[in-house]
């Protein structure tokens, strides 16, 4: 059994390819899901946290994201697909407070999507898919975050 376990898992990372991201740092905008400022710090070749603050309609929102990094793209420099786990808090303004029973929402997030470096200029963006679970304050299940990043990199 656990020759078997380990033929898969190699195989299973021989069809990504685990390359280093070509540039450390990255700060901008991510929209339409309310107005985001977003930034990414890699701490290894293949791994990144995210930070965003967002404000939206209804309140405001910080979540914390730490990602995996696949190079799986061969004829692709510079683009990357991404997934992981992170944490959010939200703050009703006060006119929906009554409306969702709730002044704070805390809750996990997952995130999936696509990242490109472009080569010759310091520019990132991505675009991917955010849903969150609010699990303390308007519990419930929020599928329609993400949007589109654009960020300076250095």
């Amino acid at each position: 059994m656990k020759k078997i376990i380990t033929v898969t898992l190699l195989l299973a990372c021989g069809k990504f390819s685990f390359g280093q991201s070509n540039y450390s740092k990255a700060i901008g905008v991510k929209f339409p899901a309310g107005f985001s400022v977003t930034y990414k710090n890699f701490v290894a070749d293949t791994k990144n946290i995210e930070a965003q603050a967002t404000i939206w309609n209804k309140g405001f929102k910080i979540s914390g994201l730490y990602e995996f990094n696949f190079y799986s793209f061969n004829n692709a420099d510079g683009l990357a697909w991404f997934v992981g786990p992170g944490a959010h808090i939200g703050f009703w303004k006060e006119e929906y407070k009554t409306d969702y029973n709730s002044k704070i929402d805390i809750g996990i997030d997952g995130i999936i999507g696509l990242d490109y470096k472009f080569k010759d200029a310091p520019i990132n963006m991505s675009i991917d898919w955010q849903p969150s679970i609010t699990l303390i304050g308007s519990a419930g299940f929020a599928p329609a975050s993400g949007g589109l990043a654009v960020r300076y990199t250095f």
